[in-house]
């Protein structure tokens, strides 16, 4: 099971969604639908479902507006689904993870609020709890505090493109005897 945040499955439930920045270029991530659709392939061949944490399926909910009953019921009638609600063990696992960044003193940058970082370790909680190790998400501080937990982040620049189509051969025909006299 692999975990999806808000950011990757806006793409899924919205295709007119933005592609998020590559920080490798600073454009738009090139073939963003043509990605997405791949990595839900993959994960379909391999028999994979897809965990979203309660957090993330209210963010989602906030951010696909009107469709909401739309996604639920995709999400909910959809095998390749869970949901995985914020319960007691997952509690305790971020009063662990804000243990550690209170002892440490670390301070929230400008970018970072507390709603936000409260979120995330929830998110990233409900992954740990539940043996989670690779969480797709184009949010850099989730993702850096996923890879501090020892969850993999695969932003949506790293998904793989897939393979080109070869290229077809002209249908061209041979020049006549008729032809190359005349040439």
């Amino acid at each position: 099971m692999v975990v999806m945040d808000a950011s990757t499955l806006m793409l899924l439930f919205h295709p007119s969604a933005k592609p998020p920045i590559d920080p490798a270029t600073g454009a738009p991530v090139a073939k963003c639908r043509e990605r997405i659709d791949l990595l839900l392939l993959n994960l379909s061949e391999a028999g994979i479902k897809v965990m979203v944490p309660t957090p993330v399926l209210s963010e989602l909910l906030v951010r696909v507006g009107p469709d909401k009953a739309r996604v639920l019921t995709e999400i909910h009638s959809a095998y390749a689904f869970k949901v995985q609600p914020f319960d007691t063990v997952a509690a305790v696992e971020v009063a662990h993870l804000t243990d550690s960044d209170l002892q440490s003193g670390k301070r929230l940058t400008d970018v970072q609020t507390y709603a936000k970082v409260k979120y995330d370790r929830q998110i990233i909680a409900i992954a740990k709890v539940s043996g989670i190790s690779t969480i797709y998400s184009d949010d850099i501080n989730l993702g850096e505090r996923a890879a501090a937990n020892g969850i993999r982040c695969v932003t949506t620049a790293e998904l793989p493109l897939p393979p080109e189509e070869p290229q077809q051969e002209l249908p061209l025909e041979q020049p006549s005897a008729a032809d190359s006299e005349d040439a």
